[in-house]
């Protein structure tokens, strides 16, 4: 079985969207792949408690216990670890990774990112857009390398930047189809299939 592991901060609810498509698109008996666990830097993310209702094992791993951002790093490798997976999946897991955390899951490494990149890497993404005139905003399935935000792209999706949008009307947009071109992306992963453009 190939096990994924989703790292979120949050409410998770790209995790969740990856975890119903999962089960409804019979990952298991498809791919031979299930959502093993879902890991949070954050004790208080609500999507742990979204996945522990699913039944997928859950852990938390405080940024703020660890000194540096290579001991945090160390102790979420451990946590990862312990799940052998095939994949690791970032759904809203606002750490910025070290080149070492990378290189140990280079090519078993993805992250969702709201932005049709490569246009505005990093944080704030929707008001950048807005602030610049773009007519199209959008999000990207990547893989994650040692560079933020600049992996190979594996899917997007564009959305209209309407007048009189602000950062958050955007963004929820922007978040509906975050939520399926990610579980698509990933199926396609599983699947063999290289999505890359």
């Amino acid at each position: 079985m190939k096990n994924i592991v989703i790292l979120i901060s949050g409410a998770g609810s790209n995790m969740a969207a990856i975890v119903q498509a999962a089960q409804r698109q019979d990952w298991a008996g498809r791919h031979g792949a299930r959502v093993a666990a879902v890991i949070s830097n954050r004790p208080d993310a609500a999507g742990l408690q979204t996945a522990a209702q699913a039944g997928i094992a859950t852990a938390v791993v405080d940024h703020k216990s660890f000194a540096t951002r290579e001991a945090f790093d160390a102790a979420l490798m451990q946590a990862i670890d312990a799940h052998a997976p095939a994949l690791v999946a970032l759904a809203g897991f606002m750490r910025v990774l070290t080149p070492g955390f990378v290189a140990r899951y280079a090519g078993r490494i993805v992250n969702i990112h709201p932005s049709l990149l490569p246009a505005f890497p990093g944080l704030h993404t929707h008001q950048r857009a807005i602030d610049a005139g773009c007519k199209l905003a959008g999000a990207t399935v990547h893989r994650v390398t040692a560079e933020l935000d600049h992996g190979p792209i594996l899917a997007q999706a564009a959305v209209p930047v309407l007048p009189g949008d602000t950062a958050d009307t955007l963004a929820a947009r922007v978040l509906t189809q975050e939520h399926l071109i990610y579980p698509r992306a990933i199926a396609g992963l599983l699947a063999g299939q290289s999505t890359e453009r």
